[in-house]
């Protein structure tokens, strides 16, 4: 059974990439989709599993042999999701989360339709601005990504789903409800599932007694 492929998206600062991380371990048969980037790694980030850390040059070339899903440029860096890599993954069977911009969600929704996105909207701007300088960024990066997060925060609508993370632990806990319910589909019921051998035959329409 092929999994589902789940777009996570923030403003800058808006907890994407923590939740990301805290799913990952809480939620099996759910892998993070490593997307490839020419920005510099931040302290602690480490290339293959934060990001695939690019040249700008190595980022075109893979742009022109149509290796992205999606990419989009974002405060002057190349941001892209590697095509091979996600459809390798769905075709195993694994839930895929994908952490990217509103720019990024609406190129791959318009290529695919099975798509399950969700926005996570912060409390407020003073909170998105603190956050931002929590974690280092100078006060020309936040000014930039302020003005980045005027223009996406009204594209929820675009959105499947809209969680606020005021909360971290709350907000971690909605997204995974969101992720649980859709392996509740019935398009995503298996048999494989039941033991019991009449139940099964019931289900399946070959109740005979």
């Amino acid at each position: 059974m092929k999994g589902e492929l789940f777009i996570l998206s923030s403003p800058a600062g808006g907890g994407k990439t923590t939740i990301a991380n805290l799913l990952i371990k809480e939620i099996p048969n759910l892998k993070r989709v490593i997307t490839c980037t020419t920005r510099k790694p931040r302290t602690g980030e480490k290339d293959g599993v934060d990001y695939y850390f690019l040249t700008e040059d190595e980022f075109k070339k893979r742009i022109e042999e149509g290796k992205f899903l999606e990419y989009a440029v974002v405060h002057g860096n190349y941001y892209g999701t590697p095509k091979e890599e996600v459809e390798k993954e769905l075709s195993k069977g694994f839930d895929l989360l994908l952490v990217i911009d509103v720019q990024g969600m609406l190129q791959i929704k318009s290529k695919k339709s099975d798509v399950v996105s969700i926005f996570l909207l912060p409390p407020s701007l003073d909170e998105l601005i603190k956050r931002m300088e929590n974690r280092g960024d100078s006060p020309e990066e936040i000014k930039k990504r302020i003005e980045t997060a005027k223009k996406e925060i009204p594209q929820y609508k675009r959105y499947d789903y809209v969680v606020v993370n005021d909360v971290l632990e709350k907000a971690k806990n909605d997204v995974k409800c969101i992720i649980i319910s859709h392996r509740h589909k019935t398009e995503r019921f298996s048999l494989k599932l039941i033991k019991d051998e009449k139940l099964k035959r019931l289900l399946k329409d070959e109740w005979n007694d």
